[in-house]
């Protein structure tokens, strides 16, 4: 046998096996959907090796890696089953144009709430503004819930699934995606999946001990291993601070906080936080989002005597996450920050 060929092999026993499991598991709702199901299931089946084969890339060689294939399985058809019928017409749409994003007609804006329209409401009565400019994308700066005070300007999120109380709620921001849609304007928003806020519920659950949680960061007590991490690693905020990890004192213990001490780092090498952190993109394309730009994508995985930039799992990760949202759902697309040199 061909030394890769059992790759494929495994694929294919994983999905006969798990899918009639997921199946049975959501019986009652794929029976209330039981015409669109085929659709469903069609993407899966064709997507599914290539899902498998990130997957087993950055997680087959840990003891729970069928657990991590069935539990990213039935995110997905659980997100697809709770999808509403518009957007699965919209999936229908891109998928017929796959290339709509390219077309010349295209024309963006990004903008800050507060700046434009001082919250969400008010970008209303700025719609037709935006048709007279021909626009058909509007990228709005980071508007989920972050701490007052500390937050790098939206960056540092404390929840994926709230919006900024200042700005709006969750609730206004989905019925403004509607009516943009209905005027033909699509909506963007930026994605931080390198890190979240120290406020964040896992890092609030990590500060009060639980296991399950800390192992969601990187969270060290020998400084020593710090050391030997930081020798390669470069600053980037140099002129604020030195360093990319932070001195904790209520877990005592040091933390992986790349841009600031607030900001702490995910542990993608850790399953759970690739199956939370996917789970928080499906719920965003459930509410109609649909380009995500994704945020400090270079730093998103760690590697020891390197720059922890750059990383090939980091591509891999993403390209897991874009197989992901073509199964589940595929009016969603992604764009990337260009936040590192070309080569």
């Amino acid at each position: 046998m061909d030394p890769a060929q059992w790759k494929y092999d495994a694929a294919r026993s994983s999905l006969d096996r798990l899918l009639p499991r997921i199946e049975k598991h959501h019986a009652d709702r794929i029976h209330n959907r039981a015409a669109l199901w085929p659709q469903f299931k069609v993407r899966l089946i064709n997507q599914w090796e290539q899902l498998f084969l990130c997957l087993q890339e950055l997680y087959g060689w840990q003891y729970d890696f069928f657990y991590t294939l069935e539990t990213v399985m039935d995110l997905m058809a659980d997100s697809w089953l709770d999808r509403p019928e518009s957007l699965l017409a919209l999936d229908d749409q891109r998928i017929d144009d796959p290339e709509w994003y390219l077309s010349e007609d295209m024309v963006g804006i990004v903008l800050y709430v507060d700046l434009f329209s001082n919250n969400l409401a008010g970008l209303y009565r700025h719609i037709p503004y935006f048709k007279k400019l021909g626009v058909t994308y509007i990228h709005l700066m980071p508007l989920f819930a972050v701490p007052h005070g500390n937050n790098d300007g939206g960056y540092a999120v404390s929840d994926y699934r709230a919006v900024n109380p200042d700005l709006g709620t969750m609730e206004e921001l989905e019925e403004l995606v509607s009516v943009l849609r209905e005027h033909g304007i699509s909506l963007a928003l930026d994605f931080v999946f390198n890190h979240t806020s120290d406020e964040h519920h896992w890092a609030l659950k990590a500060i009060s001990g639980d296991p399950e949680y800390m192992n969601y960061y990187f969270m060290f007590t020998d400084r020593r291993l710090v050391d030997r991490f930081q020798e390669h690693l470069r600053d980037i905020f140099p002129d604020l601070r030195k360093g990319c990890f932070s001195w904790n004192e209520k877990t005592q213990r040091w933390i992986w906080t790349t841009f600031n001490s607030y900001q702490w780092d995910l542990n993608y090498s850790n399953p759970a936080v690739f199956r939370a952190m996917a789970g928080e993109m499906l719920f965003l394309a459930n509410k109609g989002v649909e380009v995500l730009r994704l945020d400090a994508v270079a730093f998103i995985w760690k590697r020891l005597g390197t720059s922890c930039e750059n990383q090939p799992e980091a591509h891999t990760i993403i390209r897991a996450f874009n197989t992901m949202a073509r199964i589940a759902a595929p009016a969603m697309l992604f764009k990337s920050e260009a936040i590192v040199h070309p080569d």
